[in-house]
């Protein structure tokens, strides 16, 4: 078998990659950034490899990667495995539930952690074809992996995709919480469908308008840019009126100064019965602890509002205020509850109360590949138009 190292070069949609006693970690933030602010929360959240993957060209027939995984785990709250998707010429070839790895276990009540570690995991791709294909190594959106080493039986080159490049900022939604796997995630759904290709900045609990992501937005390539932004606002309880949206402007500004004519989409959250018209914060029902499905509740008062704090429908007024204010011709607005609304709750409830299920991510992703992208790779559609300008 031949041993290919593995260098930046094979993976689509990370910022980098950081050596590690097991081999090397994807990271989707760069270091400067992770050493500015190494939030605990927004470090394992951007050390998850969502919507990146690793593409080869070969003729091999048996490939091995061989990975160990950190993941966090919640007490009273049983969490889904990550798993590892595998393409050939962009049909699904192998889906690997990974085992093994280490553990770091917290307490929702007491917010207490503890460590286990355990064994790094293979996946083995046998009975490939001998000609020369794609062969796209999808790794899990909801566990750390270190890439420990890469065989083959041919010699695996770098993919050197020409697709137009989409650049996507958002929460949990984004990151692909209560996805199957890492392919139906909504916008890896959204982007196949459109024949982009994805680097995904969604973080867990932490679409917060950070600057230090807007200038990570600005110094990256891209052809179109998306931020979704407002859930994790309320969530949290992080701003009030007065703060939210000078600062939304400044997320734009900085990225602005990178991509002065790209095309940039301002996405507003998707339906969220509890915090539509609560304020937050969001806190874990206790009644919910230990059952089958843990589930979120809005702890505000929907009177402070009067007062300057924030719910998901002032959220959407602020945002497209934005917008037609900027008077940007390259920047439009999506209503997120066009890609799941009230009508979908009432079909497809959030398990939650705050994350769409595996059906949801391909409802959201499939709407957004026909709403924003349409037939068109470099400017969002006549219907996003139509959304953002109310024509």
């Amino acid at each position: 078998m031949i041993s290919t190292p593995i260098t930046a070069d094979l993976i689509h949609g990370i910022a980098e990659l950081e050596i590690t006693e097991r081999g090397v970690r994807p990271h989707r933030l760069p270091e400067w950034v992770r050493r500015q602010f190494p939030d605990a929360q927004l470090m394992a959240m951007e050390s998850q490899p969502s919507g990146a993957r690793l593409a080869v060209r070969t003729t091999a027939t048996t490939i091995e990667l061989v990975t160990h995984a950190v993941r966090i785990a919640y007490q009273g709250a049983d969490r889904p495995r990550g798993c590892i998707d595998v393409l050939v010429d962009g049909q699904l070839f192998l889906h690997d539930l990974l085992d093994g790895g280490d553990v770091i276990e917290r307490d929702l009540q007491t917010g207490t952690a503890t460590f286990r570690d355990g064994n790094s995991h293979t996946t083995t791709m046998t009975g490939l074809l001998p000609h020369e294909k794609l062969v796209e190594i999808w790794l899990p959106y909801n566990e750390t992996l270190d890439l420990v080493s890469l065989h083959s039986d041919a010699p695996l080159a770098a993919h050197d995709a020409q697709a137009p490049v989409w650049m996507h900022h958002g929460s949990s939604i984004s990151h692909g919480t209560n996805a199957a796997s890492p392919t139906e995630i909504w916008p890896v759904i959204a982007a196949r469908a459109a024949g982009v290709e994805l680097h995904n900045l969604g973080f867990g609990g932490n679409s917060l308008i950070d600057p230090f992501v807007a200038r990570v937005i600005r110094d990256r390539p891209a052809d179109m840019i998306s931020v979704k932004l407002g859930i994790n606002i309320v969530n949290i309880d992080a701003m009030r009126l007065r703060a939210f949206t000078p600062a939304v402007h400044g997320f734009l500004d900085t990225i602005r100064d990178g991509h002065p004519d790209t095309p940039l989409l301002l996405v507003s959250p998707i339906y969220s019965g509890i915090h539509e018209t609560t304020p937050g914060p969001a806190a874990v029902d206790p009644a919910s602890l230990g059952t089958e499905q843990v589930r979120f509740i809005a702890t505000g008062d929907p009177a402070d509002v009067a007062h300057g704090r924030l719910t998901l429908e002032v959220i959407r007024r602020e945002l497209a205020g934005v917008v037609e204010q900027r008077a940007d011709p390259n920047l439009y607005y999506l209503d997120g509850t066009t890609l799941y609304g009230e009508t979908d709750a009432a079909v497809l409830p959030l398990p939650d109360a705050l994350h769409p299920d595996n059906a949801t991510h391909h409802l959201i992703g499939q709407r957004f590949a026909e709403l924003v992208f349409a037939n068109q790779m470099f400017a969002w559609s006549d219907a996003c138009t139509r959304v953002d300008r109310g024509t």
